[in-house]
């Protein structure tokens, strides 16, 4: 779906802006927040953390998503994702894998810019054929 400027704010995208704030983020200088809700209604949050070693660095998504399951809780029902970039950043391949381990393919995914532009998609727009349990069901 197209990038478009949102009259409405969306309900996510203050944690995430919030959280971003505090990526650490010293190679790249690229700062991302990531806020995902929980079947519980939870707001969890993430941001991204570099490391010299790289690329052992965590994305902004695994980072709200660990503390999602630190939490005990194991199914996020929306996510949202926020950079400051031209157009809305997509989670990398990896954190795609991890957003379908927790979340059905069709929870919304709002990926953002500072400036206020929003792209919704889903899961399974965002990784369709995906990896899951029932392919090592033989193993």
């Amino acid at each position: 779906m197209p990038a478009s400027d949102t009259d409405t704010i969306h309900p996510l995208r203050a944690a995430a802006a919030a959280v971003r704030q505090n990526a650490h983020a010293p190679y790249s200088n690229f700062k991302v927040g990531a806020a995902i809700r929980a079947r519980s209604g939870t707001v969890y949050v993430g941001c991204n953390v570099e490391n010299v070693a790289y690329p052992e660095g965590t994305c902004a998504e695994a980072g709200a998503i660990a503390a999602m399951v630190a939490a005990g809780e194991t199914e996020l029902l929306e996510a949202y994702v926020i950079a400051d970039c031209p157009n809305p950043v997509p989670p990398c391949g990896g954190c795609r894998q991890k957003l379908k381990e927790f979340g059905a393919a069709e929870v919304a995914v709002t990926l953002a810019t500072t400036d206020g532009v929003e792209m919704e998609t889903t899961i399974g727009d965002l990784l369709p054929g995906a990896f899951d349990a029932g392919h090592m069901e033989r193993s």
